[in-house]
């Protein structure tokens, strides 16, 4: 190990001595093959003067080996050696109540910390004195979007999808024209149209589907019918989205509206994806068992959304059943099924996060008061939680007990 700092030291010329440590979490018994440092995004620190640390083998699940990490200047180690001196952790999920128990106080953790679903381990993390970035806080505007990583992984999970779906399906996907007879294309219903929606929709229609759409806010009808989709129109009185772009929450009479008109969608679909989500809220249960008994034997749904609770009330979280005759998924981790992908844009995310509210000198965060980015993904730091969300979910009794 003293050897390879050392030769990492000098390489390239860039010295790295006093300069921001960087290690990346990847937990050995995950099964989410993503990492959040790649090959490329390594290389990006390093020759900005970082320090990069990455766990041996870390990068196989996804499809880089060590000697590529090596090659430009990261420093392989044990778990156990990770975070001695470490600035920075990044991980792609939160990780373990044992590991937040190992981090050290002034340490910044960067990650999907899932703030929202696990209010108590945010909570450790304030009382441990972690600085912690949450992914999912990064605003939507335009100046942050290379550094959205719900939107980068977003866009993957919707494409997986739609690849999932058709591997799953009795039929195929494309109309085609045989000698002996024409097979007519299936039909694919897309519910919900934000970024893994609209891939989705995007995938559907490269490969030959019949595609329709759905979502609660009208603004979304252009954007389907540009990607070669049709746009369903179910009246549900006054809808609309959030200033970050996120549908708002129906009625349970505008609920109960939507789930009856859907019905006849779903009953004349092969393949329903679904990815309505709202953000910090759990998913609404869209696709009731009913609507998927009334889809043809053979035919399959899958609900993106499954990782915030699901759009469909008989998926399972992590699991693939058959019910009514019907191939019913709930894959909480789409993404990891194009994990080099996935890792590689998440990465460039840790990448543009970290070069701007990280100050490369001093190892410190920037003032978040004048950087409305760091504002947005500071969750906590100086042993305070700063979102007034989170905060109100710890001190409910359920989480406050738990502590």
């Amino acid at each position: 190990m003293a050897d390879q700092e050392s030769v990492a030291e000098t390489q390239g010329g860039v010295p790295k001595h006093g300069m921001p440590v960087i290690a990346a979490i990847v937990p050995k018994d995950s099964t989410d093959r993503r990492v959040p440092v790649t090959p490329e995004s390594a290389r990006a620190f390093v020759l900005a003067g970082w320090t990069v640390r990455v766990p041996r083998g870390s990068g196989l699940g996804c499809g880089h080996a060590d000697d590529e990490y090596e090659a430009v200047g990261a420093l392989l180690c044990d778990e156990a050696e990770l975070l001695a001196g470490a600035d920075v952790a990044l991980c792609v999920n939160m990780p373990s109540d044992s590991f937040v128990d190992s981090i050290p106080p002034g340490v910044i953790v960067a990650g999907f910390l899932d703030p929202f679903a696990r209010p108590d381990r945010i909570a450790k993390l304030a009382d441990r004195g972690v600085t912690s970035l949450a992914l999912e806080l990064v605003p939507r505007t335009t100046i942050a979007q290379s550094m959205d990583g719900l939107s980068s992984q977003a866009s993957l999970a919707g494409y997986a999808a739609v690849v999932l779906a058709a591997s799953r399906l009795t039929k195929a996907l494309p109309m085609m024209s045989t000698p002996a007879g024409t097979i007519k294309p299936a039909r694919v219903l897309v519910v919900g149209t934000g970024v893994a929606g609209l891939q989705a929709i995007a995938t559907a229609v490269r490969l030959g589907a019949r595609v329709m759409a759905y979502d609660v806010r009208p603004t979304a009808k252009e954007q389907v019918e540009s990607l070669g989709a049709k746009f369903a129109k179910i009246d549900l009185g006054e809808t609309g989205e959030t200033s970050g772009g996120y549908a708002k929450e129906l009625t349970e009479a505008q609920l109960d509206m939507q789930r009856e008109q859907l019905t006849k969608l779903c009953a004349e679909s092969d393949v329903i994806v679904t990815t309505a989500q709202i953000f910090g809220r759990p998913a609404p249960v869209i696709v009731t068992a009913d609507m998927v008994r009334a889809m043809k034997p053979g035919s399959v749904v899958v609900d993106a959304a499954i990782s915030t609770g699901g759009n469909v009330e008989v998926a399972k979280p992590g699991e693939e059943i058959e019910f009514a005759g019907v191939t019913v998924i709930g894959d909480p981790l789409l993404p990891s099924r194009v994990a080099r992908d996935a890792s590689q844009v998440l990465a460039s995310n840790f990448v543009s996060l970290l070069m701007r509210v990280i100050d490369s000198d001093t190892k410190q965060l920037r003032d978040p008061a004048n950087d409305e980015i760091l504002s947005g993904v500071l969750l906590t730091h100086g042993g305070v939680v700063r979102d007034e969300r989170v905060v109100k979910l710890i001190e409910s009794p359920s989480v406050g007990g738990a502590r």
